[in-house]
């Protein structure tokens, strides 16, 4: 594992932290073409990716000092320590969605085709974050499994599936609840092999749990979705 990159004079670079800055730059770049491509301002998009990636940072890592509390009771002072990693993606979503759609609503834009815009780069972001994690040496598997590979290769298959949904003609919200579906299917399947997490429920962790909760809901309104006129 190499969790520090190098050191410029007093400076390190973590390879955690450069994973997270390389997953904003092509996602977000990615995100301002496709804008255009769609004749939206991608301007907009780019702030929207950028308050997305901040508050989306802060509830991931809320969620995981209080999924580990005794641990950071202990040590509270590890709380701010972003480059030994510990960010919970349930917690980003809650934060980074609620953040972002103020800022859709404020800015009258279509709720859902903003989403769907910005879906599939999500989940490309998510995939460098992986290589992160396994750079890190967080996020780990049983014995030898790199865990965090396979899971940053699935999110690049997620992304693809969604680009070729986005492609197509298809009903506001699709791509967006496509990826929660698809994302929480890999994510369940995933903490099978993830030993960095406790059982929380009849033997599945919270994750799963979790897991369990968004495919059903992703599910329902995709069905939802089918049934509305285009």
């Amino acid at each position: 594992m190499y969790p520090e990159i190098c050191r410029i004079g007093p400076i390190a670079i973590y390879s955690y932290g450069l994973m997270l800055a390389l997953a904003f730059i092509i996602g977000s770049g990615l995100a301002g073409l496709e804008a255009r491509k769609q004749k939206m301002n991608p301007d907009i998009i780019l702030s929207l990716c950028f308050i997305g990636l901040i508050f989306g940072v802060i509830g991931a890592r809320i969620f995981y000092v209080l999924e580990n509390i005794r641990f950071y009771l202990q040590y509270p002072k590890e709380i701010i320590i972003l480059q030994h990693g510990g960010l919970s993606w349930f917690g980003g979503l809650i934060l980074g969605f609620l953040a972002c759609l103020f800022y859709i609503r404020k800015k009258k834009l279509p709720v859902y085709k903003v989403l769907d815009l910005l879906a599939p780069f999500i989940a490309l972001g998510q995939a460098f974050g992986r290589v992160g994690c396994f750079l890190n040496g967080c996020c780990f598997g049983k014995t030898v499994i790199p865990i965090q590979l396979i899971s940053s290769a699935l999110l690049l298959v997620i992304f693809l599936i969604l680009r070729a949904i986005q492609d197509r003609r298809h009903k506001e919200g699709t791509v967006f609840f496509s990826y929660l579906l698809l994302y929480s299917i890999k994510r369940f399947f995933v903490e099978f092999w993830r030993t960095d997490n406790p059982l929380f429920f009849h033997g599945l962790t919270l994750f799963q749990v979790l897991s369990i909760g968004l495919f059903l809901a992703a599910s329902i309104k995709l069905l939802l979705l089918r049934g509305k006129k285009p």
